[in-house]
């Protein structure tokens, strides 16, 4: 018998937001990390706001913005409006970010009007750096060899906006064929972008993020972005490795893992001095490596070059799911902040795969 193509709506439900979400699905272990990670920065996002004795009106609670960011990247959200367009009726973006069926969603000017606090409080880093510590006590880290690479994120800034620092013989609407540098041209959209060009790719405005990489799992374990320039990826990675120097095990033998872009003598020096063995392809063609012979041969110099390979999955994963292929955000800061949060939601989908594994394992 056909059936009627009727709708009739209760009232009322007797069912929790949580009924509606499958056991098994993959964001409930994800949830359970982040929620772990917030509670531990507690007192930082207390500190963000105005004692309550001071009165005024209430806040939004910053764990669920954070949460929300989260959710945008995980699901490839272009923008805040859609991103709460689609809470208004999806119950798994509710239940993850910790909204009731009946609570009234935010209106988009809420992120633009909060990044600001989150960034001057360091509260992305610090998430960043909690969720680090949760794959370190479930052992998922080495804490000893690291990998590093950069890759190329395009700002939110076109060539027409790349005009004279000086506003002398304004030529924004016609550059081709005309002598541009960086030295005497800024974007007049996002001052903070560079006009650079690697390889073969062709000179855009950019950023350029960093990443350092734990070998055992290829987690990240550092995510910096700076102004796009030649030297920018060797000075960040000694940063970074100098960092992750100062929280391991004093008898460890740090290594640090490379591509051949890293094979200068400079900095094989520096890491050398740090007491980091300088596990850096080989860059052999017209000239000699700085990388000695006795590095190259060892066992563990074959390792690090195999596992270096795994850095790159998270600039994938952050490109094609995430939004730093080309951010739609501007200055420094808040590239930053875009970028080590994509990082962080990257080490959450590792992370809930290995435990999956390991769960698995064990039985």
């Amino acid at each position: 018998m056909r059936g009627a193509d009727t709708f009739t709506e209760s009232l009322f439900t007797m069912r929790r937001l949580d009924d509606f979400v499958p056991d098994n699905h993959p964001l409930r272990s994800v949830r359970t990390m982040v929620n772990l990670a917030l509670k531990n920065i507690a007192p930082l996002l207390s500190g963000m706001y105005a004692a309550d004795i001071k009165g005024g009106r209430p806040s939004i609670a910053p764990e669920k913005l954070l949460r929300a960011m989260l959710l945008q990247i995980f699901y490839s959200i272009r923008s805040e409006r859609l991103l709460m367009e689609q809470t208004q009726y999806n119950l798994l973006f509710r239940w993850f970010i910790g909204l009731s069926m009946d609570d009234t969603v935010w209106v988009p000017t809420v992120f633009t009007k909060n990044r600001e606090r989150l960034i001057a409080h360091d509260a992305v880093i610090e998430l960043f750096n909690e969720v680090l510590a949760i794959a370190n006590k479930n052992e998922w880290l080495s804490g000893e060899h690291f990998s590093v690479d950069g890759t190329l994120i395009q700002a939110w800034a076109g060539h027409k906006s790349f005009a004279r620092k000086d506003g002398s013989d304004d030529d924004t609407g016609n550059f081709k064929n005309k002598k541009r540098s960086n030295d005497t041209h800024e974007s007049t959209t996002d001052a903070d972008a560079r006009l650079y060009r690697k390889g073969k790719t062709a000179s855009e405005l950019r950023f350029m993020g960093h990443t350092l990489s734990d070998n055992r799992h290829g987690l990240i374990a550092s995510a910096v972005v700076t102004t796009a320039d030649g030297y920018a990826e060797r000075e960040a990675a000694k940063v970074m490795i100098a960092d992750a120097k100062q929280v391991a095990d004093e008898k460890a033998q740090i290594t640090l893992g490379a591509d051949k872009g890293y094979d200068a003598a400079e900095f094989v020096e520096a890491l050398t001095q740090m007491k980091v063995l300088p596990h850096v392809a080989q860059n052999t063609t017209n000239r000699k490596s700085a990388v000695p012979e006795s590095i190259a041969k060892s066992d563990g110099y074959t390792i690090s070059q195999q596992k270096r390979k795994l850095i790159e999955q998270g600039f994938g994963w952050g490109k094609f799911i995430g939004p730093i292929r080309q951010v739609m955000v501007r200055g420094l800061k808040k590239v930053d902040q875009i970028f080590v949060l994509t990082m962080a939601a990257y080490n959450l989908t590792r992370m809930r795969t290995l435990g999956k594994i390991r769960l698995q394992t064990a039985q």
